[in-house]
């Protein structure tokens, strides 16, 4: 194997060509990344001394740097950059390896998130219906409580075949159904355990659900991921949702090529990082009217000033069920608006159907941010126009 080494003026040139020298691999080129202390001038490392990671044909990108030149940050982002040009990175006790993405035969998109929470889902939803509009779509969902085996679902299912759902034991508010309710096309959830710091499941079986999804024969597919989590597959495109870039969110960033997000501060690094930024928020949209005094639950932050209707309880604890059952015990109005989300339906509609309240689902909507522009431009411009021959 051919390895790159990021090396540092911290160390004796000596010192480094005994280091290159005791390395199982075939160096290829040198990376100085900084230090000035035990350079004199005129050093001789025994190899090339190169510009960046892409300067030789290399498989393997060696760290033998160390504090103060290269922290743990510093070197988050160089690990970032290896993997994104499909290189290992590693150093005296530690590796990163890429992760694997299969091929994939049709148009596709995936958006991927740096964390939970992060308005990702929303966005999955939103640009499905953007392709929708004159094409095929089908959305595959990872997530953390989806089924053993894929499911599809053609159809959106209403209030009374989720809480059916929850009865039987099965989890009523998985992204492929909260997708398949907001965004009315057919969905095929999926699920995965665990993740890699650079997002790769531990166990997951999109694999089968992207056959699955093909077998469709659609026009385009988007694949949601899950947390930070990727799906394994080889997409034509990729969109980062972002609260941070930072560690290995900024490999999530280089392999996108287009970061969402909130912040300006994130903008402004996924911009520095060569990767095209927008920002965007959620606005919180009921999909029905919502009559009388209304109780709001959502995850998160939700801003709900706009909506036209007397909301008098606000709930952020959809994931925490036994703090959200406590609340409940002291609401005290006609319509419950909740997101479709953790425990919308086994606690909150349970509730609801229970007190005879009338229950209406809500969407995160997905509008420009400051300076957005043409966010459906954007997302929609990603979708390739068709299958590639």
């Amino acid at each position: 194997m051919r390895a790159l080494v990021l090396i540092d003026g911290e160390h004796y040139a000596p010192v480094v060509r005994d280091a290159l020298a005791a390395l199982p691999y075939e160096v290829v080129g040198a990376l100085l990344v900084g230090g000035t202390e035990k350079l004199r001038g005129g050093e001789d490392y025994g190899v090339e001394l190169v510009a960046s990671l892409d300067a030789v044909d290399a498989d393997v990108v060696v760290d033998l740097s160390d504090e103060p030149v290269l922290g743990p940050r510093e070197r988050l982002l160089w690990a970032s950059r290896a993997l994104a040009l499909g290189l290992p990175y590693e150093g005296a006790d530690f590796r990163f390896d890429p992760p694997a993405y299969h091929p994939f035969e049709l148009p596709s998109v995936a958006v991927i998130g740096t964390g939970k929470r992060v308005g990702k889902t929303a966005v999955a939803g939103h640009l499905a219906r953007l392709l929708a509009c004159d094409r095929r779509v089908v959305v595959v969902a990872m997530g953390r409580g989806g089924p053993p085996e894929p499911e599809l679902v053609t159809a959106p299912p209403g209030l009374d075949e989720l809480v059916e759902r929850s009865r039987g034991g099965r989890h009523a508010a998985s992204d492929h159904l909260e997708t398949a309710v907001l965004a009315g096309v057919p969905t095929v959830g999926c699920r995965r355990a665990g993740g890699g710091m650079a997002g790769a499941p531990f166990d997951s079986n999109v694999l089968e659900g992207a056959r699955l999804a093909a077998s469709l024969e659609p026009d385009v597919v988007v694949f949601d991921g899950s947390g930070a989590a990727v799906p394994p597959i080889d997409t034509d495109a990729r969109v980062l949702v972002a609260h941070d870039l930072s560690g290995l969110n900024a490999y999530r960033a280089l392999v996108s090529d287009l970061v969402l997000t909130m912040s300006e501060d994130v903008a402004t690094a996924a911009r520095s990082l060569g990767t095209r930024a927008a920002r965007f928020e959620l606005r919180l949209r009921p999909l029905e009217p919502v009559p009388g005094r209304v109780a709001l639950f959502t995850t998160g932050q939700a801003p709900f000033a706009h909506l036209e209707c007397d909301v008098v309880f606000s709930s952020r604890s959809l994931s925490n069920r036994q703090e959200l059952a406590e609340q409940l015990e002291r609401v005290d109005a006609d319509t419950y608006l909740v997101e479709l989300k953790a425990a919308a339906i086994d606690v909150v509609a349970e509730h609801a159907l229970a007190r005879g309240r009338r229950l209406v689902l809500a969407e995160n909507e997905v509008v420009p941010g400051p300076g957005g522009g043409d966010l459906d431009g954007l997302l929609a411009g990603l979708a390739p126009a068709e299958a590639p021959a």
